[in-house]
């Protein structure tokens, strides 16, 4: 093993609460190692967008020629560093993808939500808050995002499967936070009155989806479910404005990234999949100490 590892650890961005809190993940995970007498220089970048994918590209390949040992990657989408993973494995760099899938069998380890699973329980959520059915929204986020499309697909499978349910999918995505609010307007504008639920699959799709419904007086009365975990989105479950939040474990991720990279330096054998869950959060359960774990991870500060 060498004095000491050298681990660059790319996001898809840095602004939304799920990057900080991976972040938090692996820095708990670095002090648990090095307690351990592992010695390690982890670096951080993400691109400015978070929907760029040929700058974490650029990133990639600036890490690479930098000579770090491994990288932890959370790709923008599956396929745009596909070629710089897999010419980084040829030379001998190993890459651990976290949050999305890569379309390569190249990489490490993948540790990540069962995305599918989440949209499923956002479906099962609708289902008991809408008995009767109706029209429901489904917002979505990103072209091209395996992570929030695996949410979308899950989402409607299994909402096909309660009856009464009439699907409308977004003739736009949504984007940034302001780009979605802008988005979800235009579409609760456009489907009416008849609408009674909608789905965001993230962070941003969620805040923009709150922000319309509450500029169009329409927050608490139409049954919002989201996905992922901030303040505002914990607070807007406890006062009924969001009915039901998927949430995952971006703390976990980033803990076994860390631990998962430098085991696979130190020759041993890492699991090629890591499932690190995926939970429900409603306004019953919102205070149960399970939950609030979850939604204020020890060390995300």
């Amino acid at each position: 093993m060498p004095n000491e590892l050298r681990v660059a650890v790319i996001l898809k961005g840095s602004a939304h609460q799920i990057w900080k809190w991976v972040q938090a993940g692996v820095a708990q995970g670095v002090q648990g190692l090095q307690n351990q007498g592992t010695i390690l220089d982890v670096q951080w970048k993400a691109p400015l967008r978070e929907d760029d994918a040929n700058e974490q590209a650029e990133i990639y390949r600036g890490f690479i020629r930098q000579g770090v040992d491994g990288i932890i990657l959370a790709p923008v989408d599956n396929h745009t560093l596909v070629g710089p993973v897999e010419e980084a494995a040829s030379a001998g760099t190993p890459t651990v993808a976290v949050d999305s899938v890569l379309d390569t069998l190249k990489i490490v380890s993948f540790i990540a939500t069962d995305n599918k699973k989440g949209g499923a329980m956002a479906a099962d959520r609708m289902a008991a808050l809408l008995p009767n059915g109706g029209k429901v929204l489904l917002q979505r986020y990103q072209k091209d995002s395996p992570s929030t499309e695996a949410r979308e697909q899950g989402f409607v499978e299994r909402l096909k499967s309660h009856s009464g349910f009439d699907v409308v999918i977004s003739n736009e995505y949504a984007g940034t936070r302001d780009s979605a609010r802008k988005v979800a307007e235009i579409e609760v504008t456009r489907i009416g009155p008849d609408l009674k639920g909608v789905f965001t699959p993230n962070e941003s799709s969620t805040a923009g989806m709150l922000m319309a419904l509450q500029g169009l007086h329409l927050a608490g009365k139409i049954a919002h479910v989201g996905f992922d975990a901030s303040d505002i989105y914990v607070d807007s479950v406890r006062h009924k404005l969001i009915l039901g939040l998927v949430i995952q474990n971006p703390f976990l991720m980033g803990k076994l990234a860390i631990e998962t990279i430098v085991d696979h330096l130190n020759g041993k054998i890492v699991p090629k999949r890591i499932d690190t869950g995926v939970t429900l959060v409603t306004p019953e359960n919102i205070d149960d100490p399970g939950i609030r774990v979850l939604v204020n991870p020890p060390f995300a500060k």
